[in-house]
């Protein structure tokens, strides 16, 4: 599996790389003065909102959309059969849960292998159960074990993916879903497995012509390709890219094909590119060309076509450079614009717009963002628009939420968040769950959040129609709050915060965001990743400073582990040593080292 760098993997503070101090400041609850200096690149917390605490590892370079992700809780099936009565609504699981994936269990080792059934019916059961799948209370789903213990060889891993790319229909939601969700659980393939699939798919440009009125397998064949991009790295990702795989994912981004091809053809053409020759390879084959018709389908009517634009964008910003063109954070006009999501403040696969008003996760991981503006009193609504119809919890989060993107923790799991989640209708507090009344989402809705500090409750409406009040986190919160919102894979969605007219404003007075927040210029660009790198490869660090401010000569050691490298101000605000994640019993000034 690929995995990235892990902050705590470096015992000496003075080897951590600049990248890697940043990411680790992004849970701090404010920034030291000297990175104010960069350009804006990273924004004040004062100003910008709390950092999510997500970013166990990184690697900004390289392989920036591998996971590792541990499972966390226990679970609970729910059964949405029984609607939203009263009874039901109280109905709580006890543990939190992985909204991601459910739990593997393997054989013990007296037990005997389950009975092999059919592959597509096991898939197509997996599918089906997937939704009521929200907490890790129990065992996962017969069918999910057994196709877990099929992929335990190379022909049953093939005989899988197969399965998959044969039977998934193009009308789920959370089609491409469940191919990551099985996928990533299952034991990596060895090589002589993936030579077999490259040899049975026999992937070429003539090929993605084929078949063009049953897109479902070419969508399901680039969703495959796409993840195990994602779970590969270096000679393996290279070998899978051959030149007929890369003539056929090149050949699904024509005009001709059908726009959901499209979009998981160029996903997976991003996964392969997060190794540098795959990068290259990509790069050589003129997609910038391509991309640059696309793109223009970002604000498309049609939301399919709109998820094409956006990747196409962001692509031909972050990854698939194209000489002379503009890059879009230059030209989007951000006038109005006075509360936005904070890119500062955001689990680290994320894409956000140069808008700063709309996101989409494509990785395996469960990815969170607050927005830039703050509310302590009064009333306030936003609206999003869903742009895709799969799992998104999206509410209410103070600077205290801590979003654990790898292990499944978002918006609504843990007891200072509250979210609305219309795909497998649950509101979600404290990691815990119960059904409301409202059909399930789907594209283009409307989705409303209004939060009531004076009478300390949170409504969430669906088009217009509006469900019973939440006032469960107010027992632990009642100020601080961020609009906020976390993706599970392939998921997208737009924010209004005012800047707009809402499309089903609530019948009480309220306050927006926009009319109430300001940012700054320089505090609006939502830089391209190259871009961003460039700006802290500039910046110079004087020696014996704190490795985490970087600003305050390091005079501090934490007990009883006894690491230091840091200052008195930033060891105060860490609960654990960044280096051990011992507990900090005490911190102690050393003296000879102040000058």
């Amino acid at each position: 599996m690929m995995l990235r760098a892990d902050l705590d993997a470096s015992p000496d503070p003075d080897s951590w790389s600049l990248a890697k101090v940043l990411l680790f400041l992004s849970s701090s609850n404010s920034l030291p003065p000297f990175w104010e200096t960069l350009a804006s690149v990273v924004s004040s917390s004062g100003t910008m909102g709390n950092s999510c605490v997500c970013r166990e590892d990184s690697d900004l370079e390289d392989h920036h959309h591998g996971s590792t992700r541990v499972t966390r809780g226990q679970a609970r099936r729910v059964d949405h059969g029984t609607g939203g009565g009263s009874d039901a609504g109280e109905a709580r699981s006890s543990r939190p849960r992985d909204p991601v994936r459910p739990p593997r269990r393997g054989r013990g080792p007296h037990e005997p292998r389950r009975k092999k059934q059919n592959v597509d019916g096991l898939v197509l059961d997996t599918l089906a159960v997937i939704r009521t799948l929200v907490d890790n209370d129990q065992e996962p789903p017969y069918s999910m074990i057994t196709l877990h213990e099929m992929a335990e060889t190379d022909d049953g891993w093939l005989e899988v993916v197969q399965s998959l790319i044969r039977v998934i229909p193009l009308d789920d939601p959370l089609g491409p879903a469940v191919i990551t969700l099985l996928l990533d659980e299952c034991p990596l393939p060895t090589k002589d497995a993936l030579q077999k699939l490259s040899d049975m798919l026999s992937l070429s440009s003539a090929v993605a012509q084929q078949d063009a009125l049953n897109p479902a397998k070419h969508r399901n064949t680039t969703a495959v390709l796409g993840c195990l991009a994602e779970k590969l790295a270096g000679p393996a990702s290279i070998g899978l890219l051959s030149p007929g795989t890369l003539e056929y994912l090149l050949e699904s981004l024509s005009s001709e094909a059908h726009p959901t091809v499209m979009l998981f053809a160029l996903i997976a053409l991003e996964k392969f590119s997060q190794t540098s020759e795959n990068k290259l390879t990509v790069s050589e084959s003129c997609i910038s060309n391509r991309l640059s018709v696309l793109e223009s389908w970002s604000e498309h009517p049609d939301y399919l076509k709109r998820q094409v634009g956006f990747c196409s964008q962001w692509s031909l910003d972050n990854l698939f450079l194209k000489d002379g063109r503009q890059f879009t954070y230059e030209k989007v006009n951000l006038t109005n614009i006075n509360a936005m999501l904070n890119s500062n403040d955001v689990s680290e696969y994320l894409k956000i717009s140069p808008s700063g008003l709309e996101a989409r996760c494509d990785a395996s991981s469960f990815e969170s963002v607050r927005c830039t503006f703050c509310v302590d009193s009064g009333v306030w609504y936003y609206e999003v628009t869903v742009v895709t119809s799969g799992v998104m919890q999206i509410g209410w989060a103070t600077k205290d939420s801590k979003f654990l993107n790898h292990e499944g923790y978002g918006i609504g799991d843990d007891e200072y968040s509250c979210a609305y989640d219309g795909c497998r209708q649950l509101i979600w507090y404290n990691a815990r769950s119960k059904p409301h009344s409202h059909p399930c989402w789907k594209e283009g809705d409307a989705i409303g959040f209004l939060l009531d500090l004076s009478k300390k409750q949170m409504i969430f409406y669906l088009n217009g129609h509006q469900l019973p009040p939440e006032k469960q986190v107010f027992s632990s919160a009642t100020s601080g709050f961020f609009a906020a919102a976390s993706f599970m894979s392939y998921q997208q969605c737009e924010f209004n915060f005012g800047a707009k007219p809402f499309r089903h404003p609530p019948s009480v007075k309220f306050s927006t965001f926009n009319d109430f927040a300001a940012l700054l210029p320089s505090e609006k660009i939502i830089l391209p990743r190259h871009r961003r790198l460039a700006l802290l490869k500039q910046v110079s660090i004087r020696e014996n400073c704190c490795t985490l401010c970087c600003d305050v000569m390091a005079d501090t050691e934490l007990r009883p582990c006894g690491h230091g490298g840091m200052c008195m101000e930033c060891a105060l605000q860490l609960e654990t040593c960044p280096l051990c994640r011992q507990d900090i019993q005490t911190r102690v000034r050393l003296i000879a080292h102040v000058s």
